[in-house]
């Protein structure tokens, strides 16, 4: 194994440059972050020692959550249709568009009631995560717990940072960092979840994608705290290493807010991001131990 020193162009161009046969699986997955989301979700659907104890610690503030999801729709349909068809159908997103038709497409409701069908279920959505928000927040660190368990690994395993570019980006750390405990301040995230539901109740299907891009960078540092707290990253470290892998968050993030924002689905897939994100952790991780096996056979 030459111990050739790395530089921007390689990592971003080549990023399996060099590397040896073992690390070869690792480094081809890390060229496309998002199917980390594949495999959270397909480790968590597959493996009943990550799926019962969710469910198990689930399961009653879900009993809550849609009971009361229910009977809050149930009471609010009439006044809700009867705003969209009041507000909603007359903004030029779609007017203009049919009725009775869906792009081209017979539905079996008017145009009104599928907006309200559809608001309704982030809604309802909404409110089955207020019950189940603090259950969710311990399922996942469980989740994220069980996972790093099941690889078998040392309680040394994710070690010190270690600087993979020769010469690394200036960060503004106060920026960059920031995303990792971005979910930590309450009313920034209030203000932000409530400013992008507006965003996806406004433009259908595109506002879901453009909310998701928005909120990627977000998700995807939110989801790697344990990481970053496992290796003891500074708020410096943790700055630079987002802004070199600005792109890779960016599109594991988008992706993991995307699934996340599918109503009632979404609560689940957040588990399972997070196992999607400690699977990815892991390569990560291999690419930093032999990052620091090469600067070490350099300095000798």
């Amino acid at each position: 194994m030459s111990a050739q020193p790395f530089t921007e162009e390689e990592l971003s161009r080549n990023p399996t440059h060099n590397v040896p046969s073992n690390l070869v699986a690792a480094t081809n997955r890390l060229n496309f972050p998002p199917s980390y989301i594949v495999v959270g979700a397909y480790r968590l659907l597959s493996d009943k020692s990550l799926l019962i104890p969710v469910w198990n610690k689930c399961k009653h503030a879900l009993l809550r959550g849609v009971s009361v999801a229910v009977a809050y729709a149930f009471v609010t349909f009439r006044i809700q249709r009867k705003l969209v068809q009041l507000f909603w159908m007359k903004s030029p997103f779609v007017t203009g568009l049919s009725d009775d038709t869906f792009f081209g497409y017979a539905v079996p409701f008017d145009l009104a009631t599928y907006a309200t069908y559809v608001s309704l279920a982030t809604q309802a959505s909404s409110i089955i995560y207020f019950f189940m928000a603090r259950n969710l927040r311990i399922a996942r660190t469980r989740a994220w717990e069980q996972t790093v368990a099941s690889r078998h690994k040392s309680a040394d395993f994710f070690g010190p940072y270690v600087e993979e570019w020769n010469n690394p980006p200036v960060v503004d750390e106060d920026r960059w960092a920031a995303l990792a405990v971005a979910r930590g301040r309450v009313a920034t995230l209030f203000f932000k979840r409530v400013a992008l539901m507006a965003v996806r109740l406004t433009i259908p299907v595109g506002g879901l994608l453009v909310s998701s891009w928005f909120e990627a960078l977000d998700t995807a540092s939110y989801l790697h705290r344990p990481y970053f707290e496992a290796k003891k990253m500074t708020k410096r470290e943790i700055a630079t290493f987002i802004a070199e892998h600005q792109a890779d968050y960016r599109s594991f993030g988008f992706v993991a807010a995307l699934v996340e924002s599918i109503p009632f689905c979404g609560m689940l897939l957040s588990v399972s991001n997070g196992i999607g994100a400690a699977m990815w952790a892991f390569d990560l991780e291999k690419r930093q131990h032999y990052v620091a096996e090469l600067r070490a056979k350099r300095s000798l």
